[in-house]
């Protein structure tokens, strides 16, 4: 049956000769991606926050650094840049040490790079949190003799939360926005499949509607998430009207 002559139901059918499963594996490989790379970027974040409070001038200095240049070039160039320059960069490393060269794995890429830029904007959202905290907190826990892994997780992991979290989701709908930026490696997500589907079949407007409809469904379950967590996160602190 040509495409042509197919309904709309049928296009969208999640088995083929339909493209819905296609999109619908597309959308389950935005959020794998989202999400890992979400994971890494708020362990940079953590370690660039500190690093930045707490760190020495040399390495407050290099985060600076990393977060002006990250939050400065647009993301499509740091994908593109860091994926063949990095692989470039390995490959010759491997070479000169007399290893095999690699092809590096279109998923792990995506996943390190998003997360590495990710983790920028992570670190200034979680360093604003910290600086928010206050101070006589901080040295009442050390006052009772509270190692600094105690301290992070008995005191100011519960207090940063509260001012980190509506940053770290607007994070979070940005990254799976970001995601479509990955097919430029040839990685397939929602975007990429939506592109295949319209040119496969002729029909953009159809396939590119449900793929915004797709994004939107990802966005609505996340705000949901969120808005459990803050909730959460936010016990027994007054409610503003």
């Amino acid at each position: 049956m040509a495409t042509s002559q197919m309904s709309i139901w049928e296009l969208l059918s999640p088995v083929p000769p339909g493209w819905g499963g296609t999109l619908l594996v597309g959308a389950a490989s935005t959020v794998l991606i989202s999400a890992c790379a979400f994971s890494i970027g708020l362990g940079i974040g953590l370690l660039g926050a500190a690093g930045k409070l707490w760190g020495r001038k040399p390495l407050i200095r290099l985060l600076d650094l990393y977060t002006g240049i990250i939050r400065a070039v647009p993301e499509l160039i740091l994908i593109v840049g860091l994926y063949y320059a990095g692989t470039d960069g390995l490959n010759r490393l491997l070479a000169s040490l007399g290893l095999p060269t690699i092809e590096v794995n279109g998923f792990l890429a995506a996943v390190m790079v998003l997360g590495f830029v990710q983790g920028a904007y992570m670190t200034e959202v979680l360093r604003g949190a910290i600086q928010a905290i206050p101070a006589g907190q901080l040295e009442a826990a050390r006052a009772f003799g509270m190692s600094p892994l105690l301290l992070f997780r008995r005191v100011m992991l519960p207090a940063l939360l509260p001012n980190a979290l509506p940053g770290l989701a607007n994070l979070w709908m940005a990254i799976t926005k970001d995601s479509a930026l990955v097919a430029v490696v040839g990685y397939q997500e929602l975007a990429l499949a939506t592109r295949l589907a319209g040119a496969n079949t002729k029909h953009y407007f159809l396939f590119f509607f449900a793929a915004a409809l797709l994004y939107l469904a990802i966005t609505l379950a996340s705000n949901w998430v969120f808005a459990r967590i803050e909730r959460r996160v936010r016990r027994g602190q007054p409610v503003v009207e």
